[in-house]
């Protein structure tokens, strides 16, 4: 299924759409020796199918840099979360041990080149919604030591109690995904310029790769 967009967005932005799936009883753990294995494969058959300097040409990661431009961040500082993960194949680095969690979804993300993201279930209140931020309101996102106050224009997902994300590259600290969390909402990432094949063999593939390292039943 998508998530719900605010009509206004929409409209401003024809084409955008995220895919949601919620996936239940998940076992998360900080890290796992197959799923280590499972990195280095992937590192090796990544790193001989693309070539660093044509990345900047690729239609779809083009797609997210034009959209990241429109919603006022700077690709070059913030790169889409797939093209960043490419690139740091590409330059011999390993790939990052967050949570058998995140690390699964990252490796699907290096695999379809479309960015995911995921939220703790029983966190989050109602039905969320992708709509355009409002200047002045306040975000805590993964990572950071105090919040930021949006500008206005950016795109934000929002449940009924607050801002998890600002789509499609930050997720809010008091949603995301821990070693706790059993109940997951994942989120297939879309910009103007990509398919709704291409989103839905990319959850796909996401899902195949959860499921492989950390269970749940997706609904």
């Amino acid at each position: 299924m998508y998530l719900k967009l605010d009509p206004e967005l929409g409209s401003k932005f024809p084409g955008l759409s995220a895919r949601i799936t919620s996936i239940h009883g998940v076992e998360i753990a900080p890290q796992s020796p197959e799923l280590e294995v499972f990195k280095k494969l992937v590192f090796e058959e990544t790193a001989g199918k693309w070539d660093i300097d044509e990345l900047k040409n690729n239609p779809v990661f083009r797609a997210y840099r034009d959209f990241f431009w429109k919603v006022r961040v700077d690709p070059t500082k913030t790169r889409p979360a797939a093209e960043a993960l490419l690139r740091r194949i590409l330059r011999g680095n390993s790939l990052p041990t967050i949570n058998t969690l995140v690390d699964a979804y990252n490796l699907a993300s290096v695999a379809t080149s479309i960015p995911f993201g995921a939220f703790d279930l029983d966190r989050m209140r109602g039905e969320p919604v992708m709509r355009e931020a409002r200047p002045g309101e306040d975000f805590l996102g993964i990572g950071m030591e105090k919040s930021i106050t949006l500008i206005g224009g950016e795109a934000v997902i929002e449940d009924d109690e607050r801002l998890i994300a600002v789509y499609p590259y930050r997720d809010a600290d008091y949603s995301k995904v821990t070693t706790s969390t059993r109940n997951l909402l994942l989120m297939t990432c879309g910009v103007p310029g990509v398919g709704d094949s291409a989103l839905s063999g990319a959850e796909e593939v996401c899902i195949l790769y959860i499921k492989r390292f950390c269970g749940g039943n997706p609904t």
